[in-house]
């Protein structure tokens, strides 16, 4: 019994410090797990601690004390970052109509609460939202539906553009709204067919997704993957980008020819497309889910092959444009390209008179949220960027509007650069097209 007592008062002098950690950093995505419940029962479980050590006298030792003082931080601590939040999301949602106005149409947003994302919709605070396999689970296709058709009456009803609603249906391991939506095979598996079967398949598919999309009301897909299929096996640690799965093939000729016809399907249905992730990710090793990545290629050698597909595919296309998250050294060594003016500027822009959508992958990856986000967010926004993306954690909207709300407040934010975005948002999203998909769901929501 001694024995146990004291295996047991060094498991809670271990776990102090981390249920601490925890505590006061409950709002990281890496801790998305512990939201809500969990950070309940953090709390109690910290308060029952106490409570047990003071009955059973440990408040009679110097280490006892110490012991039961470990124990009370982690509320307070979770006490602070709760109020810290609360006062970010209070600023971000006092910010004014001309603000809301400036920077709003150039967030895209991930949810879970449709009261919370309703309210920045209405108040224009957001240009788009992100549906994935979380607002589907558990639910018809009919609910989804009426949820987004309800977003879209809000935003009429507040006098603003519909919402960009987009979803990430590449085929393969990455369907994140099948089931109930028909699941696909990956467009990779296509490779080996005949050129006429190759883009008579990979149009079906892009039908296929593209009516099934705009059926739900959504008029953005986040696919295809144009990055080439990696010659060597990825590192191990490489989780969740899983590229090897995901690319087409290693020849760009197949890669445009199945994603040029993938495109056009979805096009077809009125839903649009979205390249990814420029400037390449099949020669990276590292995930940037979680780390920064370097891609060391020489320019004129990306050009060559890597870029071929992009910019084939968007010579005859209205496609979107996702910028990855990977640094392009040979270009900018100091930034990842997502927030890159060499990169967006000097290369999409002027050297390839790409005028469409760009966006950004998800802010919330590693390998932008462990590092400066806000200087990420504001060099994103300067360099030309279209739309900032923040799909897995919604709740880190709040910290990341914040960043381009403090650099409008300073002077930061390149307002020629906001304008010209505006313009393009306006011609990537016909506020006709999305208004008909609306209208549509709403009579058949009413009917």
């Amino acid at each position: 019994m001694q024995l146990l007592n004291r295996t047991g008062l060094i498991l809670l002098w271990l776990a102090a410090p981390l249920v601490a950690f925890a505590a006061a950093n409950k709002n990281d995505p890496y801790l998305l797990v512990l939201r809500g419940a969990g950070n309940i029962a953090l709390v109690v479980t910290s308060i029952v601690i106490v409570i047990v050590l003071l009955r059973r006298g440990r408040w009679c030792t110097t280490a006892g004390k110490l012991l039961v003082m470990l124990w009370c931080v982690p509320p307070l601590l979770m006490s602070a970052a709760h109020l810290k939040f609360e006062l970010r999301k209070h600023d971000v949602l006092a910010a004014s109509a001309a603000e809301a106005g400036q920077l709003g149409p150039h967030f895209m947003v991930g949810y879970s609460s449709l009261p919370e994302v309703a309210r920045l919709a209405e108040q224009g605070l957001i240009g788009g939202v992100y549906v994935t396999r979380h607002n589907i689970r558990g639910r018809t296709v009919e609910a989804l539906r009426a949820e987004i058709a309800a977003l879209q009456d809000k935003r009429r009803a507040a006098g603003l553009p519909p919402l960009v609603v987009a979803a990430d249906q590449e085929g393969g391991i990455v369907g994140h709204l099948a089931p109930p939506l028909t699941k696909l095979p990956a467009l990779a598996t296509l490779a080996g067919l005949a050129p006429d079967d190759q883009q008579a398949k990979a149009a079906e598919f892009g039908r296929i997704h593209g009516r099934e999309l705009a059926g739900l009301g959504v008029n953005l897909n986040l696919a295809p993957v144009l990055d080439l299929k990696p010659p060597v096996r990825r590192n191990r640690l490489d989780f969740h980008t899983l590229i090897g799965q995901r690319a087409i093939a290693t020849d760009p000729a197949v890669v445009s020819a199945i994603a040029s016809a993938y495109v056009r399907g979805l096009e077809q249905s009125g839903v649009g497309a979205t390249l990814k992730h420029f400037p390449g990710i099949g020669r990276v090793r590292t995930d940037t889910h979680h780390f920064s990545a370097n891609l060391d290629t020489p320019v004129k050698e990306l050009e060559a092959t890597d870029w071929l597909p992009f910019r084939e595919v968007l010579s005859h296309s209205r496609s979107a444009l996702m910028v990855g998250h990977v640094t392009l050294t040979a270009v900018d060594p100091d930034r990842a390209a997502s927030h890159s003016k060499r990169v967006v500027e000097e290369i999409i822009r002027d050297k390839w008179g790409y005028q469409g959508v760009v966006m950004t992958d998800d802010l919330v990856m590693g390998a932008i949220y462990q590092h400066d986000v806000c200087q990420a967010v504001v060099e994103a926004i300067n360099a030309g960027v279209d739309l900032l993306l923040v799909a897995y954690d919604g709740a880190q909207f709040y910290r990341i509007f914040a960043c381009a709300l403090d650099g409008s407040r300073r002077g930061r934010l390149n307002t020629a650069m906001l304008r010209a975005s505006e313009a393009r948002l306006a011609r990537g999203f016909p506020s006709e097209q999305a208004r008909a998909v609306s209208s549509t769901v709403s009579v058949a929501r009413q009917n």
